[in-house]
C-alpha cells in the first residue's frame, strides 16, 4: 500500500494505517530530532509531539511533496520550539548542585577533541546549527533542507559554508 492510500485510511479514522505511517517514519523522525537535541528522551518527546501534530494537521496535508519532506518540516519546527523551551526554563532555573555532578573526562585526547567539537556546534546560531546537522551529520541534500526549512537551496548551502567557517575559527581558537 502506496502513503498515499495510507493517508486516505487514516483520515478515514483506520488507526492501523496511521500506526503503519508512523512506524515508516518514526526512525527518521528520532535520529533528526536526536541529531538535533543530542538527547535521548528530547528526541522521542520530540518524535511523539511531531507526529501528534502531523496526524491533526494530516487533512491539510497537500501530497504535493513527499510526505516525509513534509513530517520532517514538522519535526524540525517541533525540536526548535522544544530547544527553546527548555532554554528558557534552563536560564530561570539553575541548581547549585549540578556543579558537583560535572563530570570532565581528561583521559583521551578523542574525548575532549568529540567534546570541544559538539560545544562548537551547539554554540552556534540556530539557523546554522540545523542546516549543519541536516547536512553534514544526516546527509540532507540542500534541496532537501531548503524544502524542509522553507528556504531557498542557495541559503541552506550558505548556512552550512557559514557553519562550517565558525567552527574553525572557534576550534582554532582553542587550539591557542
Amino acid at each position: 500500500m502506496n502513503e498515499a492510500q495510507l493517508i486516505t485510511r487514516v483520515l478515514a479514522g483506520d488507526r492501523l494505517a496511521g500506526r503503519e505511517l508512523y512506524d515508516a517514519h518514526a526512525p527518521q523522525v528520532f535520529r533528526l530530532a536526536y541529531s538535533m537535541t543530542r538527547d535521548e528522551e528530547i528526541a522521542r518527546e520530540c518524535t511523539q509531539d511531531t507526529f501528534v501534530r502531523a496526524f491533526s494537521k494530516l487533512d491539510k496535508f497537500r501530497q504535493e511533496a513527499a510526505f516525509s519532506t513534509w513530517i520532517h518540516r514538522i519535526a524540525v519546527s517541533t525540536v526548535l520550539e522544544a530547544l527553546r523551551g527548555r532554554r528558557r526554563a534552563a536560564a530561570r532555573f539553575v541548581s547549585i548542585d549540578a556543579a558537583h555532578d560535572v563530570h570532565i573526562e581528561e583521559s583521551s585526547h578523542d574525548v575532549e577533541l568529540v567534546s570541544r567539537v559538539e560545544k562548537a556546534v551547539e554554540e552556534l546560531p540556530e539557523i546554522y546549527r540545523t542546516a549543519l546537522i541536516m547536512h553534514d551529520l544526516e546527509g540532507y541534500t540542500h534541496a532537501a533542507i531548503a524544502d524542509v526549512l522553507s528556504i531557498p537551496e542557495g541559503t541552506s548551502k550558505t548556512r552550512v559554508a557559514q557553519a562550517r567557517a565558525k567552527l574553525r575559527e572557534t576550534l582554532a581558537a582553542l587550539r591557542d
